[in-house]
């Protein structure tokens, strides 16, 4: 570790520097030889650090999107090539050239921090030794040794030797118990980051080699955290804590409202977002406005849950503009097309069509006994108890009469129906 660090050296004085300016402003809270002014001075590097290092972060979080979105076209490669790796490489290379991603971009704010890491690791490992460094005068230096977090040097490490911790004002059991807790703070930290990432974040319609990596990459990080850290100093354990703490946090506001498209956690966020725009009946903010732009650019490559957020918004009488927008659709209708997207009609075009006569028959429409629909006959008749008694017999001949009527027109519209008169013998 110290050849390594030795590599940045160049960089250990402009980080010394960071750590006296704020020291010298802890100091004047704290009192300039406690472990509050020297760890919160390490804190407030670790800040610094990061919030330079957005810009990165944000290109890491656009490289990352672009992988997932070629998964698809990478499997396709993986299946087709699997027996030539050489040429699935090439492929590979080819289609990360066509969409102008790097597989890289992701490493960028690991990498970008790696000489930050190793400097503090050389400025700290300095102060054990009780050699100046950067612009660490020996005041300073007797004052960061004497400074103590939880009773452990900032300059400690769990592997030194009691002699060598008892030169540093402390006891080897303090020094263990509170390094040993940092290093499980620290390991737990990054696994529950990068379980958020996996779990949450994770477009799960598609499976991918790369999804297995990341899995594995799960429990190899805290692992070699584990192992590492018990050679880190006391102050590198605060730094990298930090680091650690400061990225679970960054990585959750992105989760919450920039969720990778298909994960849960853009399942989530679409149903708190359609509340908002259906309470207030539109997108209240430009961030709204995008994510609904983007849906609605998407038309047919919708994931089920964008087409389940488009739905309830037509249900709701809303309907999501182009522009990002959402307007009140007024007397429309939700009308969901074959291939899943939504469009939006009026209420004379959703109107429920006038309903068709049924075709008759051709003995219906001879005999006269069904009429059309909609058409009524005025009725003349009595009820049965109203009629006269008189009156039965005629209407049991009047009944019979137009029984043989009907008879006769089924005769003669060429339909044989009933006992027919038997054919008489021919004579000889």
């Amino acid at each position: 570790m110290d050849t390594i660090a030795s590599f940045f050296s160049f960089i250990t004085t402009p980080v010394s520097w960071v750590i006296v300016q704020f020291h010298s402003v802890y100091g004047t809270i704290f009192g300039p030889d406690t472990g509050w002014a020297w760890g919160l001075s390490i804190v407030s590097l670790v800040v610094l650090i990061r919030i330079c290092l957005i810009p990165l972060f944000v290109k890491q979080i656009k490289a990352t999107r672009a992988m997932q979105t070629l998964q698809p076209e990478m499997k396709k490669i993986q299946e087709r090539y699997k027996n030539d790796k050489q040429r699935q490489s090439e492929e590979m290379m080819k289609l990360y050239k066509e969409s102008g991603t790097n597989p890289l971009s992701s490493c960028l704010p690991i990498l970008a921090q790696s000489p930050f890491f190793f400097a503090l690791y050389h400025v700290l490992n300095a102060i054990a030794t009780g050699k100046t460094i950067g612009v660490i005068n020996e005041s300073l230096l007797a004052s960061a040794r004497n400074a103590h977090i939880f009773g452990a040097p900032l300059a400690a490490k769990f592997t030194d030797s009691a002699d060598k911790v008892a030169s540093l004002n402390a006891s080897i059991t303090d020094v263990r118990v509170v390094t040993a807790v940092m290093i499980v703070l620290m390991s737990a930290s990054q696994f529950y980051t990068q379980r958020q990432l996996m779990t949450k974040n994770v477009d799960t319609t598609v499976k991918t080699p790369f999804m297995q990596q990341q899995k594995m990459l799960m429990y190899v990080f805290p692992v070699m955290f584990a192992v590492f850290g018990i050679n880190f100093p006391v102050g590198v354990l605060v730094y990298w804590l930090t680091t650690n703490v400061w990225t679970m946090g960054q990585q959750m506001y992105v989760i919450h409202n920039n969720p990778t498209p298909g994960s849960k956690a853009q399942a989530a966020y679409l149903e708190r977002l359609h509340k908002h725009v259906t309470h207030h009946g539109k997108a209240r903010n430009r961030r709204e406005r995008a994510i609904v732009k983007a849906i609605v650019a998407k038309g047919r490559d919708r994931n089920e849950f964008e087409r389940k957020f488009v739905n309830g918004l037509n249900k709701a009488g809303l309907a999501a503009q182009a522009d990002g927008s959402v307007v009140k659709s007024e007397g429309a209708a939700s009308v969901q097309a074959a291939d899943g997207t939504a469009t939006t009609a009026t209420a004379t075009e959703t109107a429920p069509r006038r309903q068709q006569p049924k075709r008759q028959t051709k003995a219906q429409r001879q005999s006269g006994t069904a009429k059309p629909a909609g058409e009524t006959t005025p009725s003349t008749s009595l009820s049965k108890s109203d009629q006269p008694q008189d009156d039965e017999p005629a209407a049991a001949g009047q009944a019979s009469a137009k029984s043989g009527n009907s008879t006769r027109s089924r005769a003669q519209s060429g339909q044989r129906k009933g006992p027919q008169r038997p054919k008489s013998p021919s004579k000889k």
